[in-house]
């Protein structure tokens, strides 16, 4: 398992180089939870160690809120790092981050896992309901799914 600002420096700056702008908040956010179920694809275990929460606009990291605030990024990721995660990151990039960050929280939206952690929560609230690492796995398994019908299909 990798460590948290390994991966969200890994994001931060590859975002920066590749579209010459600093990634906002919200979908630094949505990337590192898209890598985590990437992760779950890819290599059937979680990338990194630590808990997504349910906001009103898809899951959060708390850690990641006070490190985006203070820009206390790694400006160099290991290399070792790198070559570990490249594989997963590659995938989230070519899906996700050309996307728009509302865009990619309307996706998340459709996550099982933001769903479940929504439950008796008002639709405009934030909430500290943790997203079940479970819950995320079936999202994994289902977009696998998906990606296997399409390839089956010829259209991947």
């Amino acid at each position: 398992m990798e460590d948290l600002m390994n991966v969200a420096s890994y994001i931060f700056n590859r975002y920066k180089n590749e579209y010459h702008t600093k990634i906002d908040e919200m979908k630094l956010h949505k990337l590192m939870y898209f890598a985590q179920r990437e992760s779950l694809i890819q290599k059937e275990e979680p990338l990194f160690d630590a808990v997504f929460y349910g906001w009103k606009f898809g899951p959060i990291l708390k850690e990641i809120r006070s490190i985006y605030k203070e820009n206390a990024f790694y400006s160099v990721i290991p290399e070792d790092i790198v070559k570990r995660i490249t594989c997963i990151m590659d995938k989230v990039f070519e899906e996700y981050a050309g996307k728009d960050s509302w865009n990619l929280s309307r996706l998340t939206h459709g996550e099982y896992s933001w769903k479940n952690s929504r439950i008796g929560i008002l639709e405009g609230e934030n909430s500290d309901n943790p997203m079940n690492i479970e819950d995320i796995r079936k999202d994994a398994k289902r977009i696998q799914k998906r990606r296997e019908m399409l390839a089956q299909l010829g259209l991947s």
